[in-house]
């Protein structure tokens, strides 16, 4: 043992006991102050689905970054949010966790509302933000543990689920080293593994392949593939890569300047432009725009950096 590792598991033991206190305070909950593509989201909001929202809006402002957008999420269900940087992918991921207060719409999620019930959503979901979550001067168990604290795992089964989940994401032989010495797809499996520590009902991804070479790409993808398979768990994830939303999602939502222009599979929408038709002309005759990766400087700026952070 070093001499540095008793004044970690001391300061681990106080943000746990710290999360408790903070956690049972949210628990409470307090109320924030030729394409058809609405066809399947007619009617009220399911209050039951994994995601449910209608007319979910969100200004800055004179700025209006989400439009009226309606959504509804199978159980079990891969979902994707295509678009480009600046689309209202981030902010519609955003107040479905609870991170953003919508100005206007409703949306539940897991069986909770996000605006009356932000604590319940938040204890029945995860989340992986697209900037780098875990702590590259702890260990990839010790980031585990963390998060075993921040959502209340119970001590006698904690470190058994830490040991499964590593070697579910294929960090077994490497738990024990500091997540700065990672790779940039290991740390996302890690982050991965955080986030489904406690099984939440609903997984929300947010880019998580962004800044990753294709072979770290698709290890996170069969790993995205094996929460739902393993779990039952739905997924929602942003993603402006064409082929990740064709590779992983078994439903998209194309999102174009704050709306929702199209819902369908992936094969539904190509059929409808035509044969040998790919997502970017799906993309291309919704909106008469190429899907070109711009976004405004922020966004540029938070992509290079995360991609920087795997790298």
């Amino acid at each position: 043992m070093t001499a540095v590792e008793p004044e970690r598991d001391r300061l681990l033991d106080s943000v746990g006991e710290a999360a408790d206190a903070t956690d049972a305070g949210l628990a409470a909950g307090t109320a924030h102050p030729g394409f058809a593509p609405r066809a399947e989201v007619d009617g009220p909001v399911d209050r039951a689905a994994p995601i449910s929202t209608r007319g979910l809006t969100r200004d800055y402002g004179k700025v209006r970054a989400a439009d009226h957008v309606d959504l509804d999420v199978a159980p079990g269900e891969i979902y994707g949010l295509l678009g480009p940087n600046g689309a209202g992918k981030t902010t519609t991921i955003k107040m479905l966790i609870t991170l953003l207060a919508p100005t206007s719409g409703e949306a539940f999620v897991a069986g909770a509302d996000v605006v009356g019930e932000p604590g319940l959503v938040r204890r029945r979901i995860g989340y992986v933000p697209q900037l780098v979550s875990a702590d590259g001067a702890l260990t990839g168990r010790e980031n585990l543990r963390f998060s075993a604290r921040l959502y209340h795992v119970p001590g006698d089964v904690r470190e058994a689920l830490i040991t499964d989940s590593l070697a579910f994401m294929g960090l077994a032989d490497v738990g024990e080293r500091m997540v700065r010495t990672y790779s940039g797809g290991m740390i996302r499996r890690l982050e991965l593994a955080q986030a489904m520590l406690h099984r939440p009902r609903v997984l929300f991804l947010d880019e998580p392949t962004v800044g990753l070479d294709p072979i770290a790409r698709a290890a996170v993808w069969e790993r995205v593939r094996g929460l739902r398979d393993r779990d039952g768990t739905t997924i929602l994830l942003t993603t402006h890569y064409m082929d990740e939303a064709d590779e992983l999602c078994d439903r998209i939502a194309l999102m174009h300047r704050g709306r929702v222009a199209a819902v369908g599979t992936p094969a539904e929408l190509k059929a409808q432009v035509g044969a040998g038709a790919t997502l970017d002309d799906v993309f291309g005759v919704l909106t008469g725009t190429d899907l070109e990766i711009g976004g405004t400087f922020r966004d540029i700026g938070r992509t290079r950096r995360t991609a920087q952070r795997l790298g």
